[in-house]
């Protein structure tokens, strides 16, 4: 999937009022939760596998940490000098580490800079920049495939990401070579409106 993050990530971020950042902000807009919880749930999920949580401890973490989305969110501003990864990782090993001094039985007062090393995953490999952008982008192409017509989505997906020559897609398609980049440039803008914000 190396080619389609390239040529993704690349692309500077369209800005829009609709990006789905903007539209958590309101409880009542259930499609744009569903989008949301569809691209992040899976990745806080992981993350707390990784810092060494079961199965049941880590679903438990995820539910956690989108009650507090639910009540953060709607008075979220995105800075552009700042990631919402950086914010949603501290939102995330800041719940696992109260989960980890609740369970030890430690004061409420303890500052999660307090707790060694040692006991602390590194979070520069928990957190690496490159593995959530992909895991982002994955999840986001499925929530989105369903958006478009199945041609329109094997014709971007065989020349995006699996990096074919458009002239053979479209011979195999039964299109012309201008229908498979314009499949690749709908699809892309459909990304772009849904990750505008949460790609840092």
């Amino acid at each position: 999937m190396s080619l389609w993050l390239a040529l993704y990530l690349g692309a500077r971020m369209a800005k829009t009022s609709s990006t789905l950042l903007e539209r958590v902000k309101s409880p009542s807009d259930q499609a744009a939760w569903e989008r949301f919880v569809g691209l992040y749930a899976p990745l806080v999920y992981q993350w707390a596998r990784r810092v060494g949580l079961d199965e049941v401890p880590a679903r438990d973490l995820v539910q956690d940490v989108f009650l507090i989305l639910v009540q953060k969110l709607p008075q979220f501003s995105y800075d552009h000098d700042k990631s919402f990864r950086s914010w949603l990782k501290t939102v995330t090993l800041n719940k696992w580490r109260e989960g980890l001094r609740r369970h030890r039985h430690e004061p409420a007062s303890l500052a999660c800079a307090d707790i060694p090393d040692r006991e602390t995953p590194d979070a520069a490999a928990l957190f690496e920049e490159a593995e959530y952008r992909r895991e982002l982008v994955f999840r986001a192409m499925k929530l989105i495939e369903p958006d478009f017509p199945p041609t329109t989505w094997k014709a971007c997906w065989e020349y995006a990401v699996l990096g074919r020559a458009p002239a053979e897609v479209a011979a195999e398609l039964g299109i012309k070579i201008h229908s498979v980049y314009l499949a690749k440039s709908r699809v892309v803008h459909r990304l772009r409106e849904i990750l505008d914000g949460l790609l840092d």
